[in-house]
Order: structure tokens, then C-alpha cells, then sequence
């Protein structure tokens, strides 16, 4: 299997964000401290992904390459992809066919954030694996989303996009893993009544060939979307609490590089430089303060060891 490549869906007018994306794109806004866009990347950083194609408006792109640069502050690298007209979600995997180049590849909504304890693991598993791989996650209002159907023992039989009458609560995240196949396949897909080329619609052929798994996000994980003006609020005031109570940061692309090793520590150290003036700049500090303590307690451990057996005696 060839390694799989990210895709960012990140076009589209934000018209119900007015009039606060009147100039400038949804997914730059900021969700507290960090332009919205950062936490879907660091989502595919998370699982590995290094190769990554951002799909943007035309004339939202400049803005999206001034902010994100080619990547390589964070180890990775952008490809930039321009979507005339937002047609659905399954028309990406079309638009993406020629950065994909045959590869499988993990979707995800620009406005989407994913935080829980194991989530690393999940992604890693996800990407490395043959299969096609969704998440579900349990909402309150279903209707709003795509949803999945359960048969009797527990295998997903359906996915509908916006139900009257939902089958279940489990909402399909904006999250997708999916085979080399998937832009012939979203070339299949048929405009819906709304006129878009749905993803649910992709997602029931994949499972009509009993070749999709979906994976449910238990209690553990948060999964949000920030798509109006009050989700944009409560996106902002989870990573806030998040990291005023753990002291941890959320969607930091450096921390994250740094622990994948694709960068090395002089160069989170000029990162660091760079944001010297916040709490940002201080935190990656951190990060490098605790690599190196880290690395001075192994290269001690013996003494440390030893000293302990005297102090017994």
C-alpha cells in the first residue's frame, strides 16, 4: 500500500458565519489561540501524514499559503487545490485525483476538531490499515448530520445524510479514511436534490461492497464542529479550558512535529523564538525544556540507581 496522503476541505463562503467571514475564510478564523485549520492538520499529523493537499476558494488561497506556508516549519508539505464551486463533500477525492496519484488518503473537514485520550493510537491504526475506516460519534440532534443505521447485530447497515427519521445517534464525523478507490467511486456519485455530491452517498457505496468500518468515539473523545457562531464560541472555550487546566496544548503543530520526530529541536527552538512574546512561544519552550531533562534522567539513571541501593544500606 502506498502511503497514505491527507486532504483538508477548507473551501466553501462560510455564509453562516456572517458576517464575521466576510473577509476572510471560516478556517482561519481563530478557535482561541490557533487559526482553526491548525487542529484538522494536526489530526492528520497525528496519524502519520505528512503529504497534505488544502482545498481552498481562489480567493481565499494567498491567505491560507500566508498563514501555512509549503509546511516544512512542521515537517510537512501542502499542496494547494482550487474549488471553483462547493459541490459536496465527496467532490474532493475528484479534485485531489492527481495529488492522490493512487494513494489512499484521510479526509477531513477543515472546521472539524477531534481531542481524547487514545485518539493517537485510533489515527495511527486507522492509516496504517487496508481497511476503509469512519468515525460515529453520539449526538443529541441527529437530523443534522449524516447518520448510521445498525442491523441487528451490530453491523452498520445504512448511512443517510440529514434524516427526518434518524436510525440511530451516531453522527458521522467529518473524518474519513478511505482506499485508492475513492475518487473514481466520487466520480460515480450522482448530485443529490440539494445539488452536491454527497459523502454519505460515497460511504453507501463502500459499504453496499461490505468494504467499510465504522469506528465509534466513546465518551473519552470530544468531537467538534464550528460551523456557527455559537459552535465557533464553545470550540473556543473547550481548547481554552483544556489548556489552562492541563497546562497542555491543543492542535500545536511544532509539539506535535517535534514528537514525530520530523523536526529537530533547533528548529522548535526558533520556533519558540518566533512566538517569544505569548504563552504560545513559552509553552514550546517547554516542550524543549522537557526533551532535555528527559534525556539528562536517562543518561543518569544508573547513578541515580546506584544511589538508591547506598542510601538501603
Amino acid at each position: 500500500m502506498k502511503p497514505r496522503k491527507g486532504i483538508i476541505l477548507a473551501g466553501g463562503s462560510g455564509t453562516r458565519l456572517y458576517p464575521i467571514t466576510l473577509g476572510l475564510s471560516k478556517q482561519l478564523l481563530p478557535v482561541y489561540d490557533k487559526p482553526m485549520i491548525f487542529y484538522p492538520i494536526s489530526t492528520l499529523m497525528l496519524a502519520g501524514i505528512r503529504e497534505i493537499a488544502v482545498i481552498t476558494t481562489p480567493h481565499d488561497q494567498a491567505q491560507f499559503q500566508s498563514v501555512l506556508k509549503d509546511g516544512s516549519q512542521w515537517g510537512v508539505s501542502f499542496e494547494w487545490i482550487v474549488q471553483d464551486q462547493p459541490e459536496g463533500l465527496a467532490q474532493a477525492y475528484i479534485l485531489a485525483r492527481d495529488f492522490l496519484a493512487g494513494a489512499p488518503s484521510a479526509l477531513i473537514l477543515g472546521d472539524n476538531i477531534f481531542f481524547g485520550h487514545g485518539l493517537t493510537e485510533l489515527l495511527k491504526q486507522a492509516s496504517a490499515s487496508a481497511r476503509n475506516t469512519i468515525f460515529g460519534y453520539q449526538v443529541r440532534n441527529p437530523e443534522c448530520y449524516g447518520v448510521a443505521g445498525f442491523a441487528p447485530d451490530g453491523s452498520v447497515s445504512s448511512i443517510v445524510e440529514k434524516p427526518k427519521s434518524p436510525a440511530s445517534n451516531l453522527a458521522i464525523t467529518g473524518l474519513y479514511f478511505l482506499d485508492e478507490s475513492a475518487p473514481d467511486l466520487a466520480d460515480q456519485v450522482e448530485p443529490s436534490a440539494r445539488g452536491e455530491l454527497e459523502i454519505t452517498t460515497l460511504l453507501e457505496m463502500y459499504l453496499k461492497m461490505g468494504q467499510l468500518a465504522v469506528e465509534k468515539l466513546g465518551r473519552g473523545f470530544a468531537w467538534l464542529d464550528t460551523g456557527t457562531h455559537a459552535s465557533l464560541l464553545d470550540a473556543g472555550n473547550f481548547v481554552r479550558t483544556l489548556e489552562d487546566r492541563q497546562g497542555l496544548q491543543t492542535g500545536c503543530l511544532e509539539e506535535i512535529a517535534f514528537h514525530q520526530g520530523w523536526i529537530d529541536a533547533a528548529h522548535l527552538r526558533d520556533r519558540a523564538r518566533l512566538f517569544a512574546k505569548n504563552d504560545y512561544g513559552l509553552y514550546l519552550q517547554r516542550v524543549l525544556l522537557d526533551a532535555a531533562t528527559n534525556e539528562f534522567n536517562l543518561d543518569t539513571k544508573a547513578e541515580i540507581d546506584a544511589r538508591a541501593r547506598r542510601l538501603a544500606v
